[in-house]
Parts: C-alpha cells; sequence; structure tokens
C-alpha cells in the first residue's frame, strides 16, 4: 500500500457521525464527497473504512476477466468498485459477498449494481450501490485497474481515502483531509444538539439557529 493506515481511534470516531455531518464539513472546506445514488441493498447497515479501489471496463474481443482482486483487500477496508455506474451487468455477487464477509472486509460501495441479494441480506453485508440486477458481468466486463484512482458518482476517490455509509448514503474523504474532516464534523454535531437543547430550554428555533451559527455551518470561507 502506498498510503498511510488510519489509526483505530480515527475510525471509531467517525463511526459516531452520521454521513450528513460529514458532507456538511467537507462543504467548509470546499470538497464534494457525497457519493450519489449510492444506497444500503440492506437498510440499517453502516460501513467505515479506507477504500481498496477497483475499476472495471467493457470487455473487448479479447475477453478479460472480472479478477480475484478480494484475496489482496486488507481487513477493516471498504473495496471501492467502479463500475462506470453500469445498471446492464453486476460484478459483485454471493461468492464475493460470503468471501469479504469471512475475511473481514469492511464493506463494498459499487457505482453499479450487485446480485445475490438474499445472501448479501441474509449476512447483513454492508454493501451500498446504484441497485441490483442479475446479470453477470463477465464477458461484459474486466478489471482494468487496482488501487488507482477511481470516479464512483463522478467524484475521484483514491486508495486509501475514507470512505463511511449509512441510511442516508456514502461520501468519500480524501486521506489528506480526515483529521481536518473529523475535527469540523464533531463540531457541527454538537452546535446542532446545542440547538435543539436550546429550543427545549425555551428560544425559538430561529433564536438557537441565529445564536449557534446555523446557517453557515457549513459554509465554505474562501482564503
Amino acid at each position: 500500500m502506498n498510503y498511510n493506515e488510519l489509526d483505530t481511534s480515527i475510525l471509531e470516531a467517525f463511526k459516531e457521525l452520521d454521513t450528513s455531518s460529514l458532507t456538511d464539513a467537507l462543504d467548509k472546506q470546499g470538497i464534494a464527497g457525497g457519493l450519489l445514488g449510492i444506497k444500503a441493498v440492506v437498510p440499517g447497515t453502516r460501513l467505515c473504512g479506507q477504500a481498496f479501489t477497483v475499476q472495471y471496463i467493457p470487455c473487448g474481443q479479447t475477453k478479460g476477466n472480472v479478477g480475484d482482486f478480494l484475496d489482496d483487500v486488507p481487513q477493516g477496508h471498504v473495496v471501492v468498485i467502479d463500475n462506470g455506474g453500469r445498471q446492464y451487468c453486476t460484478v459483485w455477487g454471493d461468492i464475493m459477498s460470503q468471501v469479504a464477509e469471512w475475511k473481514g472486509v469492511a464493506g463494498t460501495v459499487i457505482d453499479g449494481v450487485c446480485r445475490d441479494v438474499k445472501t448479501i441480506q441474509d449476512l447483513k453485508y454492508p454493501i451500498f450501490t446504484k441497485g441490483n440486477y442479475m446479470m453477470t458481468g463477465k464477458d461484459r466486463v474486466e478489471v482494468a485497474s487496482i488501487n488507482e484512482p477511481v470516479s464512483i458518482s463522478s467524484v475521484k476517490v483514491c486508495p486509501g481515502d475514507l470512505i463511511v455509509a449509512d441510511e442516508n448514503g456514502a461520501v468519500c474523504i480524501p486521506l489528506q483531509v480526515v483529521e481536518t474532516t473529523l475535527q469540523i464534523a464533531q463540531s457541527i454535531e454538537a452546535k446542532e444538539q446545542q440547538i435543539v437543547a436550546l429550543v427545549k430550554s425555551g428560544k425559538t428555533l430561529k433564536e438557537a439557529r441565529a445564536q449557534m451559527g446555523y446557517h453557515h455551518l457549513q459554509t465554505h470561507e474562501e482564503n
């Protein structure tokens, strides 16, 4: 790996935050990180881990293969697959889900679809995709790169970037701003909780929001 592994304490802190606060924190820095259209296949599942990236391209006359990259995914990492948003074929199913679960992979994010949903649901494996469809990717797409930058919903994801996904969707946090994003997101959540407390103590929502600077918590300020 050509990137630093994040400390466990940082990962645990991110698990306490929701993706809404994380995207607000990225907005504060002028960074787009929300992965549009990516949703949980199993409701209620969440994931958090560094990205192990894979890119697929359509097969040519000479067929490639869908790859056995799962053998190389470190425990606790998230498999991030750029399948170009393709809806006509999948690159993840029951075998991959079972092996990933057994290996301790933190989850999977796919710009595209998956299949074998029943197995995924039975495992409660955290996989976030743009839907499901049964057609195999074999002889339709092939692995083009592993652990190189990919595009997920038009957002650049590099190996080692932090991926967090929950009921709201999925977000990519560039590795170089992980700690800053954590601090901003924690501050935002604390202020939002204070707003609720102020309203319960008798202030109006307008007053509470004004006191805590709610409308600009996520506003990016140019240097």
